[in-house]
């Protein structure tokens, strides 16, 4: 069943890799743990000691499966890779965890990856047809056949071979022959950061990773740079053709923790540059503005800050509702929102209200909340949103609802204020977002990031979608989730 409460983008994936470090597993455990709002489905590490590797992989979150000193002594070497899954492609399940790992004529072989293939399904095609036995529904399994049937000589030879095939978004971590390799696609559209521990080097997907374990934030991977870790220190190459830089401009509204770094720029900071921008776009005579908790805070504050309107928690969350709550019967499913928000209602009643969130997807809980604050005694409800109206699916490594059940795609933004029940509803125009995060103005001919959620401007060919052949066409993740259960 579809949980539509759960009303919003889910984040990819995270990954971690560290070489040269005794410590290298519990390095990247904790890794992990700090990138957990990147996938909690399952996690996984896979450790080289220099003579062979080490694997654990479950469902469910870090601290459950690393938890305890055990299972992190089982994982002994000076090299490690980590991966959170949010599953974007493929059911969920044991098989389809990652880091996965396959035994190669050069030896041991493990991949972590953040990001979609958008012609993996029509490479699988072709892979089976030509003997590959594959083990997973994962498109990561893709890059590990094709790396095996390089007929390059080193690893990083192999990988760029296989890259070159491969469509889509991406941030690699790999592990093979004494060395950990990264790699990002060309157009930089998913996040990958390189750190140094003393003497050890670490990727991460977010630098907030980097300083749970006290390691230095060196700098951003760049778009189609590879770069391999080992004994000679840090190795970097361009292997792939060069393209428009398109970073996915929903990591600063979105995806990324507030205190981590993306492209030099700090994250929170550009979520209160949002915020400014949004309240000199959007003024609204208020009393209070209020943060939809917790996205929407950073965002928040500087709307407040702003506009000079007192900022509140005139909405407070429940952090202990995870994803898996169960609800005991359909008889309270109306109380809905409340699982995960409750009103303040000290702060609300008898005051006029601006609400500020990160974006909309269904409309559902932005409604209740609505709801909420009229039944707090809020005497108006003002919304205004953190990014542009989201009317398209992500192909790159996001898990969004089909464009059908998006609710920009279907209604105008007069109409989507009367289907939550606002006294007024403002987006966040595209050139304010833009200006925000540091540019003049979206250019529309040469946009600089990707932003394709909103506009539809997709930077890589969606070669499996437009495919309409057999599984070769793209099936929306909940349908096949709901068809799994």
């Amino acid at each position: 069943m579809i949980d539509n409460e759960d009303d919003k983008f889910h984040d990819e994936c995270g990954v971690f890799g560290v070489y040269g470090h005794d410590d290298a597993a519990a390095l990247t455990a904790l890794g992990l743990h700090a990138l957990q709002h990147r996938g909690q489905e399952a996690c996984g590490v896979v450790s080289f000691d220099g003579e062979g590797f080490h694997s654990k992989k479950a469902l469910g979150l870090v601290d459950s499966t690393f938890g305890e000193a055990a299972v992190i002594d089982q994982l002994q070497g000076h090299a490690a890779i980590g991966h959170n899954r949010y599953s974007t492609t493929g059911e969920s399940g044991i098989r389809n965890i990652q880091p996965l790992y396959a035994d190669m004529d050069f030896g041991g072989f493990a991949v972590a990856h953040n990001g979609n293939l958008t012609n993996a399904n029509t490479l699988r095609r072709d892979l089976v047809k030509r003997g590959a036995i594959f083990q997973s529904t994962s498109d990561t399994e893709v890059i590990v056949h094709l790396v095996a049937l390089s007929q390059k000589k080193s690893v990083t030879e192999r990988l760029t071979d296989a890259l070159k095939k491969i469509k889509g978004a991406y941030s690699l971590v790999v592990c093979a022959q004494d060395q950990i390799v990264g790699m990002r696609d060309p157009h930089g559209i998913r996040p990958l950061a390189l750190g140094r521990l003393a003497e050890s080097y670490i990727l991460a997907s977010e630098s907030c990773a980097l300083d749970i374990i006290g390691a230095d934030y060196v700098r951003d991977i760049e778009p189609g740079e590879m770069v391999v870790l080992n004994g000679k220190g840090v190795q970097s190459s361009y292997p792939l053709a060069k393209k428009l830089e398109r970073f996915c401009i929903f990591e600063y509204i979105y995806f990324s923790r507030p205190d981590s770094f993306m492209q030099g720029k700090s994250v929170y900071e550009m979520r209160k540059n949002i915020g400014a921008e949004l309240a000199r776009e959007a003024p609204v005579d208020v009393d209070l503005v209020v943060p939809v908790p917790d996205s929407g805070t950073p965002a928040a504050i500087g709307y407040a800050e702003e506009s000079g309107i007192p900022f509140e928690l005139g909405i407070i969350r429940n952090h202990y509702v995870g994803r898996t709550f169960i609800e005991p019967s359909d008889k309270i499913r109306h109380l809905g929102v409340k699982l995960k928000h409750n009103a303040n209602k000290a702060y609300i009643k008898g005051k006029r209200v601006v609400l500020v969130d990160d974006s909309i997807v269904r409309g559902t809980t932005s409604k209740k909340i609505v709801e909420m604050m009229r039944a707090a005694g809020a005497e108006e409800v003002h919304m205004r949103i953190s990014s542009p109206p989201t009317k398209h699916g992500c192909f790159y490594g996001i898990d969004t609802p089909s464009s059908g059940e998006l609710l920009a795609h279907q209604k105008s933004v007069e109409e989507i204020c009367d289907f939550i029940g606002a006294d007024s509803l403002v987006y966040i125009s595209f050139d304010g977002l833009y200006r925000a995060v540091g540019e003049k103005r979206r250019n529309a001919k040469s946009p600089q990031y990707c932003d394709a959620c909103f506009t539809g401007d997709y930077p890589v060919a969606l070669i499996d979608h437009e495919n309409k052949n057999g599984d070769a066409k793209v099936t929306d993740l909940r349908e096949r989730r709901a068809k799994n259960k």
